[in-house]
């Protein structure tokens, strides 16, 4: 089943910090980094055939939940909240680490390109020096707080959304990223996966983002 359309959602800064709660009524299990390696990303993802497919609309949903966990932590963060603690929470909530293999290259990483653990990812969205001594990346200045120039807005185009057999959901467009100080607008270029975990929520086990080609 295939969706191809260009749809686009605005993001509010000033949307409540418990939307991730806000959809249903549930407990959110915040990553920890220092407790997840390599072992972890091991464990059996759950069947497909006992689990409903991933949909467009939970994509959909989603993709909205990640725009507005990028505009809170920096809005967190330029008010001295605690942007730490809620971006770990929204990450174990939008990502699969620790339910499966999650793949992941971010936009701005040259001398570690792909982040396989969940220490990596919190160093890239929040920067080397929010995260606890020794899980770090020297390169990350925070993607999630724009180097301390924050995003206050971020909408998905999505070019499309593929729902595949085996119940997952890619999908790939382009995001645009407004700078909170400055008002300029990024574009960049996404694809998304998404799979059913065994609590039965959706999360993130592809996420790749590039610059668009400038030549």
């Amino acid at each position: 089943r295939h969706r191809f359309e260009n749809s686009q959602r605005v993001m509010n800064l000033r949307r409540p910090l418990t939307f991730i709660s806000g959809i249903a009524s549930r407990t959110v299990t915040a990553i920890n980094p220092s407790r997840i390696n390599r072992s972890q990303l091991n464990r059996p993802m759950s069947s497909a055939a006992s689990s409903p497919p991933v949909t467009a609309s939970e994509v959909d949903e989603l993709q909205a939940k990640w725009s507005n966990t990028i505009t809170t932590i920096s809005d967190l963060y330029a008010n001295n909240g605690d942007f730490k603690g809620y971006a770990a929470t929204a990450a174990g909530e939008l990502y699969g680490y620790g339910h499966f293999p999650v793949l992941f290259k971010p936009t701005k990483a040259r001398t570690h390109q792909f982040r396989p653990e969940a220490a990596g990812a919190m160093s890239y969205f929040i920067g080397c020096d929010n995260v606890p001594e020794g899980t770090g990346i020297p390169e990350d200045k925070g993607f999630a707080i724009n180097a301390g120039k924050g995003y206050k807005e971020c909408v998905f185009n999505n070019h499309g959304i593929s729902e595949g057999e085996n119940g997952d959901a890619i999908a790939m467009g382009i995001y645009s990223f407004t700078c909170s100080t400055t008002g300029e607008k990024t574009d960049v270029e996404y694809t998304f996966g998404y799979r059913r975990c065994e609590d039965g929520k959706a999360r993130i086990f592809l996420h790749h983002s590039s610059v668009p080609y400038s030549g």
